[in-house]
């Protein structure tokens, strides 16, 4: 008992802000009961999963880093071999066998930790439709900004006249970025007409931040100093 606090302590005090926010009341699980539990609403679990002959990676780390798992049932799984799949959009772990598994039930996930990442699972608008996935922390407050990394699948081709043949590949894109006021779903952020548009309650103040501090909206940091901005009014 004393080892799981002390282990607990230290990734509750290397965590963000965020994390140091949520209430203490975890009960601490390991990877056993993070398996049997998968194992439970999946039946055999996800399986072992392999990305043979593709070339690329569907991942944002191909190495599993240690991490931990708050869920919506105020559980922790800490200590958790982990990592992201960003192609699946779904976090994946090591079983006590060594096999690999993604999590069966990611909706229950309130936050993960997986290495120097923050992941929620949240509600989000794309294209106009509402979605649901992993978002990686950036800023947090009452407006909270998100990135969310993409990779598209490419089939392989065959060989043509003049053509050679292509093996089929993961190919990784630029991030997307989302702001969400309180517990609202999520916007994507494409220009400066979106960002703007993401804080109803004071559009003109945002306007007039973005225009007087020349904010580039395509950049990770300007779109930080607008959401502390926001967070400051």
């Amino acid at each position: 008992m004393k080892r799981l606090l002390i282990a607990s302590l230290l990734i509750l005090i290397f965590a963000n802000v965020s994390i140091a926010q949520l209430p203490l009341t975890y009960g601490v699980r390991t990877t056993m009961d993070l398996y049997e539990s998968n194992k439970l609403v999946s039946g055999n679990g996800a399986g072992l999963l392999t990305d043979k002959d593709i070339e690329g990676s569907p991942f944002l780390d191909e190495e599993f880093k240690t991490g931990s798992i708050y869920t919506t049932q105020k559980l922790q799984y800490a200590d958790i071999q982990l990592r992201y799949n960003i192609y699946n959009d779904n976090i994946e772990f090591k079983t006590p066998a060594g096999e690999i598994q993604a999590l069966a039930s990611p909706d229950v996930v309130e936050i993960a930790l997986i290495g120097n990442n923050q992941f929620v699972y949240s509600s989000y608008v794309h294209t106009n439709k509402i979605k649901k996935g992993f978002l990686v922390v950036m800023e947090v407050g009452k407006a909270s900004l998100y990135s969310k990394p993409v990779v598209t699948f490419k089939e392989a081709t065959q060989p043509a006249a003049y053509k050679q043949p292509e093996p089929a590949k993961f190919i990784r894109k630029s991030d997307e970025f989302y702001v969400r006021i309180g517990t609202e779903p999520a916007v994507f952020i494409e220009g400066k007409k979106d960002l703007i548009a993401a804080f109803p309650d004071n559009q003109k103040a945002i306007e007039d931040y973005i225009n007087k501090n020349k904010i580039k909206i395509g950049k990770p940091e300007g779109l930080k100093k607008v959401v502390n901005y926001y967070n400051s009014l």
